[in-house]
Formats: C-alpha cells, structure tokens, sequence
C-alpha cells in the first residue's frame, strides 16, 4: 500500500480510508508476511502505513503495537499475599524508512509506559528505545550507528512482539545485553550454501541512560549459522513455528561481551553503582523449526571480579550484578486454526559470590496463544511456577505460582 503525499482536497479522507482498509486485513488476512526485526530498518514486503515522496526521495514506514495484560501471582509463604497487575506493558510507535536513497536508512522507536521507559532504574523517562541509521552497502553487508539493540543472546534480538510468551526468560533477565549506544557491523554470508550472519559493536556501555561516557566501552559479537538453510520469512527471528515449514530448519550461533568498567549494575541496565564493573558474558542458543514444532534453548554465563558494588544514588545500599549462569529451553506445536501449546523450563544458577543475595531459581512454564495474524494480532494465557534452591514442594516457602492474561495488537 503505498500513499504518495499531495495537497489534493481529500488527502486526509483517503488516508483515513486506507487506514480502516489495512486493518480490517490486519485482522482476516491469513497470508504470511515478513517477521519485524529489530536490527535494521523495514523497507520491503511489510504492510503497513507508508509514505513516499512524488520524487521518491524519501520513504517512511509507521507502525504502532501494544501489549494489554492482567497478571495474578501468588508466594506461597503462608500469607494472603496475592498480588494482582493489570495495565498495558508495552505501548510503542517505529518508524522506518530511507532519507534520498535506500542505502541511508533509519529506524526510530519510542515507548509509552513506565516499564518501557527504564524509570525504576534510573529514575528518567527515557522514551527513545531505538535511533539508528543504516548504510547499506549491500542487503548483505550494512553498518549501523546510534542506539538499538546489541548483538546478543536469540531471545534479546527477538523482538518482544515475537514472543510465544508474555515476557522474556528469567535468563534473559539475569544476563542480557540490552540496548546502547554504539557502531555495529552486520554481514550476511552463504558459505557451502550454509547461510551465515555475523554481527559485531563497539558500545558505550552504560545503556539508554548515558549522557556521557569514558574510554571504557562494550565490545559484543554475535555469529549465527544456519547448515539447513534460511528459515521462511526470517523465522528464525520468531518464537514459534507459524510458517509451518515444510522441511527443517536450524539455527545455531554464540556470542561474546566485554563490558569494560561499566557504572550500571547489570551493564547497559540495572541501576547506578559507586565503583565501575567489567562484565564478561558469554552465550550460545539455538531454534529449530519443522512443520509446526519449535525448539528453543539458551545458555548465557556471565563473569565479574567484584559483583558486590554501592549505589550511587544511596552509597551505604549495597547492590550486586549478577554472576553466574542459566538455561532456557522452550518447546512447541503448532495447532490448527492458529492455536498454540507452548512450555518453557528455566534455570539460574548465581556463582557462589552472590549466594548469599542470590538463589538458584528455576521456572516451570505453560502457555496457549491463539494467533489472528500472526504475532501481529495475538491472545496469550500463561502459567507458571518458580521455586529456589532445587526444592519444588515449597518446603522452603519459597514458591510463587501465577497467571497471565495478555492481548497484543499492532500493524
């Protein structure tokens, strides 16, 4: 769909019809479409609104998605400590596009709710998710610069809006490398006929929050390898097998970041710390994919030589980053008529360093999503069940049970 911008009488009405038009095929259309990626811009095969200059000089993708949801958890520590959480999670507008020529790309990225924003940590509103620009020198090798995500582990370069559940993993939380500010190569190579993608930046470091920044950046890299093939609409950026495809499909990578002296405790997240920390994590994952079942699973390790740290905001509160290492494994099918039965087991394990503030966790999860379109237009029902130090029947009165209910929409 395309809308070439004029001062014509009847601009607005027919952009509001176009509009009520793509929506209506957002939701009864069952057709296939490209998956969002978060590490470059949307230019091609994606329907959404666009606008293009009558020279063609410039081109401009708009998209919006929000993710609704009401949450019920329980610790089962023999009190009445329910605990109930209804609110909209992720309320985002991107945009992307091409300034004289789609070799100098963007995209652009902005959150709307408080858990979007980074605030609890930082205590600043920090609406720009994303700010980048792309040269593409081919389709296959481009470089970015500004903020977007880093190169990390599978379910972090995923985007939130391709998840088969609500959140991300408990491991995702303990050791991702989130977005920052920095200068990323991106290549993409057939080796033997073997699909290739490596990925490497340079970064501040300090994440979304940095206003300024010393000589001790991030260093992160990414390899991917695909022996089977590509996977259909970049599916392997996915949760969930929704191409159903038609012969297997694999992808392994691994990846590494040196986070030099950084002042955030979890590196480009978490809070304020009095003294600089080096962090060192590690990572490896894989996604399989064959006619409707999905496979999954991560492994992240992260080391650090003083993990035990003040903040900065309060220097007699301790705070600590996370060292140690966990595994998420997800497994699903696909049914008919757009149903999906998923289960995910996650597990946590901090380094003897921090045990005295941290447990060995794990996560037992279920869930049932029923897809209109795709990930675009979803209904998701999870339940879980968390116990620490390898004691599931909640002898040590530890264990926390919970639902979710969420609902997400977006073009």
């Amino acid at each position: 769909m395309w809308y070439h911008a004029t001062s014509s009488q009847g601009r607005k009405f027919r952009l509001l019809s176009l509009f009520i038009i793509f929506l209506t095929n957002l939701i009864v259309q069952p057709s296939a479409h490209a998956q969002e990626r978060d590490d470059r811009a949307t230019l091609g095969n994606f329907k959404g609104i666009q606008f293009m200059s009558p020279d063609s000089l410039f081109y401009t993708n708009f998209r919006f998605r929000m993710q609704n949801r009401l949450r019920y958890t329980n610790v089962l520590d023999e009190q009445s400590n329910n605990e109930w959480e209804a609110r909209v999670r992720r309320l985002r507008l991107r945009m992307d596009g091409y300034i004289y020529t789609p070799k100098i790309s963007y995209s652009v990225q902005l959150a709307f709710t408080r858990g979007d924003q980074d605030f609890d940590d930082t205590g600043v509103p920090n609406i720009v998710r994303d700010a980048v620009m792309f040269y593409n020198f081919t389709d296959n090798f481009y470089v970015s610069f500004g903020q977007n995500k880093l190169p990390g582990n599978r379910q972090r370069v995923n985007s939130s809006g391709q998840l088969q559940f609500a959140e991300r993993s408990l491991v995702n939380a303990a050791f991702n490398i989130d977005r920052d500010f920095n200068l990323t190569m991106h290549l993409n190579k057939q080796i033997n006929n073997m699909p290739v993608h490596a990925k490497f930046a340079v970064s501040t470091g300090e994440g979304r929050v940095a206003v300024t920044t010393d000589d001790g950046l991030a260093y992160t890299g990414r390899v991917e390898f695909l022996p089977l093939g590509d996977f259909t609409n970049d599916g392997d950026y996915s949760e969930g097998d929704l191409e159903r495809e038609p012969t297997p499909k694999l992808s392994l990578a691994a990846g590494y970041s040196y986070n030099d002296r950084t002042t955030r405790s979890g590196g480009q997240t978490g809070k304020m710390v009095v003294n600089p920390m080096t962090l060192k994590t590690g990572y490896a994952d894989m996604m399989f994919k064959y006619t409707g079942w999905a496979y999954m699973a991560e492994y992240m390790r992260r080391d650090v030589d003083n993990p035990l740290n003040f903040l900065e905001s309060d220097p007699l509160q301790a705070v600590h980053a996370y060292k140690g290492w966990g595994i998420n494994q997800q497994l699903s099918y696909l049914l008919h008529h757009g149903y999906e039965i998923a289960s995910r087991y996650t597990y946590v394990k901090p380094h003897r360093d921090i045990q005295a503030v941290e447990s060995q966790t794990e996560v037992i999860e279920l869930g049932l999503t029923k897809y209109f379109k795709a990930h675009r237009l979803k209904f998701q029902a999870n339940a879980s069940y968390l116990f620490r130090d390898g004691v599931f029947n909640n002898s040590n009165r530890k264990g926390t049970w919970g639902g979710t209910f969420q609902v997400e929409l977006g073009i």
